[in-house]
């Protein structure tokens, strides 16, 4: 049983790096959304309307992201002493509406700490990478994936949605039974008033701080 839980470890650990080695960087990701934006076009192999208005939507919400989001004091000071060198690793694309808050909140982290790298790679160009990280048996994204460089170990998984925005949504499935366009509506109206902070702090009480 060990043996089998040992490969099955092995396994993933493989996929995870090899998510990394063919990652994009977060300038390249943002590049990418940007001409995908401007050229009517979406990731993904379904070309739909629906998903390039998305693509639209996040584009702009990625900009405004980058260049509002700010990180309190006490918060960078715990981010500059992580040691351990790290990889954030996170499945994405570029429709995805709770991708566009959580990224530039993980680039953020990143540019704040030199141990700590950024790749982003494709949910549907990467299925045997996602089905190793499900949630709650579904293919959801964004989903971070926490690798010590040093160790060799998957120490972290954080996604899709922050700890408050999955309490609202449970919430709403549990009255309501599924999501509206409305909903999804209210929850970007929420991420905007939080400016990130929900985020961050889930994301910073994963580090391995001392």
């Amino acid at each position: 049983m060990e043996v089998i839980e040992g490969n099955i470890q092995k396994e993933r650990l493989e996929l995870v790096q090899k998510g990394i080695s063919n990652g994009m960087d977060y300038t390249e990701y943002r590049d990418l959304v940007r001409h995908l934006a401007k050229n009517r076009q979406t990731t993904g192999v379904d070309q739909l309307e629906s998903l390039i208005n998305y693509t639209e939507l996040n584009d702009r919400r990625m900009n405004r992201w980058d260049k509002t989001l700010k990180v309190p004091s006490e918060i960078e000071e715990k981010i500059s002493k992580v040691k351990s060198r790290l990889t954030f690793l996170v499945l994405s694309e570029s429709w995805c509406g709770d991708a566009s808050p959580s990224l530039p909140v993980m680039n953020k982290i990143t540019e704040l700490n030199p141990n700590i790298e950024f790749k982003i790679v494709l949910r549907d160009e990467n299925l045997d990478l996602m089905d190793e990280f499900l949630t709650n048996g579904s293919r959801s994204i964004p989903k971070l994936i926490v690798l010590d460089k040093e160790k060799d170990e998957i120490v972290s998984e954080w996604g899709p949605r922050s700890s408050t925005a999955t309490d609202m949504v449970e919430a709403y499935k549990k009255e309501h039974g599924t999501l509206t366009s409305e909903f999804k509506q209210d929850l970007q109206v929420w991420y905007n008033k939080d400016k990130g902070q929900n985020i961050l702090r889930d994301l910073v009480e994963l580090l391995p701080l001392e």
